[in-house]
């Protein structure tokens, strides 16, 4: 990690020279956004959060789909 020294004093002696930590990097998430489609055809879809690290099957929900007024199977599909 680098680090960062910030003088406080132009007249001070270097030894009294603050050394400040800058924030590390956060890591990229592993997760992706997936889309849940309606099997109905009706074109609605939800969208989820999926870890493709721990789950490798393809997701299918029964979720309310408000165009056909009931629920029905949603499976996963690509984002574009």
């Amino acid at each position: 990690m680098p680090l960062l020294y910030v003088s406080v004093s132009a007249d001070l002696h270097p030894f009294f020279l603050i050394h400040i930590k800058t924030m590390g990097q956060k890591k990229k998430s592993a997760s992706l956004f997936i889309r849940l489609v309606s099997a109905a055809g009706t074109g609605f879809f939800y969208v989820k959060r999926k870890n493709p690290k721990r789950i490798q099957t393809k997701l299918e929900f029964r979720k309310y789909d408000p165009r056909v007024n009931r629920h029905v199977l949603f499976t996963e599909a690509k984002m574009k």
